[in-house]
């Protein structure tokens, strides 16, 4: 599975734990609701930058978005 898809289902699984829509979270994170989207869907190739926001949003390290089983 590409990484980017990964990635994204991290995010979303982080994000609905915290039981946050895409809008409350893509307001914490100073990011488009589309955007978060689709990072999400596995869409986007995301910035070092963009990664701090967003772990910063959900209040975790950053290190806690790339844990995901091996395939």
């Amino acid at each position: 599975m590409d990484i980017k898809i990964k990635f994204g289902q991290k995010v979303k699984e982080l994000r609905l734990e915290k039981g946050l829509s895409q809008e409350a979270f893509a307001h914490l994170a100073e990011l488009d609701r589309t955007y978060i989207s689709s990072i999400e869907k596995g869409d986007r190739n995301v910035s070092i930058t963009v990664i701090e926001k967003i772990a910063t949003a959900l209040d975790i390290e950053i290190t806690k978005l790339f844990e995901w089983k091996k395939e």
